[in-house]
């Protein structure tokens, strides 16, 4: 088996490491792990920053200055470090909105507006603090918020000069409580099961024979690894494509539906397979030739999935986005999400569902040592098939040559038989000839003696009335009263009157 890691485009991760930022700024900045055991960037700002902000601010403009010294300039000095609002308004977009690109905020939904625009907004509240919240129309939201829904969001602070308000622009948010994730699970599967995504008729077979998968997963996953050690047991002529992704956390769900996208984008070919078993070592990670030799091949089947955990951990695979990547991908996909009691909204759509990720490895692949049975029996079925053939017509060509001499004799004796009674055909043949002839000249004979012709030449004459009618009798004429008649000789005719 081959495995090509990162053949796709790579999702840029950042490095997993803690430590505090040595730059010289207005905040700290600090790798640390997150609720769902991530490494991620965390931005918290504190009051002894807000001093550094104002420095900042101070040092930016230079009109800015202590107000004590301001009793020692001139009044034309003091009016020209005056700031306008536009002036302080825009510093301080400038250094938040450059600061805060990328941050994660768990709090409560307070004040929800969902506008006929189509734009969401709203309080993000604790106990502590609150900030104004908005979500463009233009992203895709899995679940409606409600008032007192807790959430995480994903954005990056705005500042909106006319009002001086700074908000959180949202890209991402999903529910945190476990009651709200199910209410938004069970809201997104109705809805997905009324447009038909998890209609059977549209699901597609799973083929049979691969000749390469392609894996969405974690590549530090124990998910992987199972998924691996399966193949390289069962089928090890596969080729294996890992695109590596997040399985949890904010953001998880698009890098899913990105990868499963871009696996389609692949041009379909047909690389051979490999002609040996590879050993041990084939599932070392490939040099970069191989990486990019990898490129071209679409997968017959995908692999979907992750290790067990949480109704949160796998809360990536109930987000709206993972489903329709599913639904619209070309590529045939087993989900593998967690343990088998484990159930998501990827599973519903996928193809084909699998309890565990090692089990998705052996529903997409035959056991080589079934197919390795199969073949010695069918084998072996052939060989006896054709043996038994072979003896059947080895019998079959000995009684030919044992019934040779009796055809041959037969044939002869019938020859013999057909040639007596051919002749004895002809002989009656020409008897009954010369019987009919002799018939023939005797009854032409008698036909031509009976003849009126050679009657009349023996000298005899015929009487014949006006109308043409033979009179054989006189008184036959005489009684119709006629009295003129024709007579008829061998050489002609005369007409005559009777008194």
């Amino acid at each position: 088996m081959t495995i090509f890691l990162g053949t796709l485009r790579p999702v840029t991760r950042k490095p997993l490491y803690l430590k505090r930022s040595r730059s010289p700024g207005l905040q700290k900045n600090l790798w640390a792990k997150n609720e769902f055991g991530e490494f991620e960037w965390i931005s918290r700002i504190y009051v002894k920053d807000i001093c550094r902000i104002m420095n900042k601010i101070h040092q930016k403009l230079p009109n800015l200055r202590n107000p004590a010294t301001r009793e020692d300039r001139s009044s034309s000095e003091e009016a020209s470090d005056v700031l306008s609002v536009g002036d302080l308004t825009k510093a301080i977009r400038s250094l938040l909105e450059t600061r805060f690109v990328d941050v994660t905020v768990e709090g409560e939904i307070s004040n929800f507006l969902h506008h006929r625009s189509g734009h969401r907004y709203w309080t993000l509240k604790d106990s502590d603090a609150q900030i104004s919240a908005v979500f463009w129309k233009s992203r895709q939201l899995s679940f409606e918020p409600e008032d007192g829904m807790k959430v995480i969001c994903r954005g990056r602070l705005t500042v909106y000069p006319p009002r001086g308000a700074y908000q959180l622009d949202v890209f991402q948010m999903r529910p945190s409580g476990i009651g709200d994730l199910q209410q938004a699970y069970e809201v997104l599967f109705r809805r997905l099961a009324d447009e038909g995504l998890f209609d059977e008729s549209r699901k597609r077979p799973i083929p049979r024979f691969p000749k390469t998968i392609g894996l969405v997963t974690s590549e530090n996953g124990a998910a992987l690894q199972d998924i691996l050690t399966v193949l390289r047991r069962r089928y090890p002529l596969v080729r294996v494509i890992l695109r590596p992704t997040a399985v949890q956390g904010v953001g998880a769900e698009l890098e899913i539906a990105r990868a499963i996208q871009e696996f389609n984008l692949l041009p379909i070919a047909s690389p051979p397979n490999p002609l040996s078993l590879l050993g041990e070592g084939a599932f070392a990670p490939p040099s970069p030739s191989r990486e990019k030799g990898a490129g071209g091949m679409r997968p017959d089947v995908l692999i979907v999935g992750r290790g067990g955990g949480s109704l949160e951990d796998l809360w990536s695979f109930n987000e709206e986005a993972v489903a329709r990547a599913i639904y619209a991908s070309k590529i045939p996909v087993i989900s593998a999400v967690g343990h088998e009691v484990d159930t998501t909204i990827a599973d519903y759509v996928a193809d084909l569902r699998a309890p565990t990720p090692t089990a998705a490895a052996e529903l997409a692949t035959p056991d080589q040592e079934e197919l390795r049975a199969i073949i010695s029996s069918s084998a072996h079925a052939m060989t006896l098939s054709v043996r038994q053939q072979i003896a059947s017509l080895r019998r079959e060509i000995r009684d030919v040559h044992e019934t040779r001499d009796l055809i041959a004799d037969a044939i002869d004796s019938k020859r013999e038989t057909t040639e007596r009674n051919l002749d004895r055909v002809q002989r009656a043949v020409r008897h009954r000839f010369e019987l009919l002839r002799m018939t023939m000249e005797r009854d032409r004979a008698r036909l031509t003696a009976m003849n009126p012709d050679k009657v009349l030449e023996r000298g005899y004459t015929a009487l014949e009335s006006p109308e043409g009618e033979i009179i054989s009798r006189l008184d036959t004429l005489l009684s119709r009263g006629e009295k003129d008649g024709i007579l008829i000789f061998a050489d002609g005719r005369i007409t005559v009157r009777f008194d």
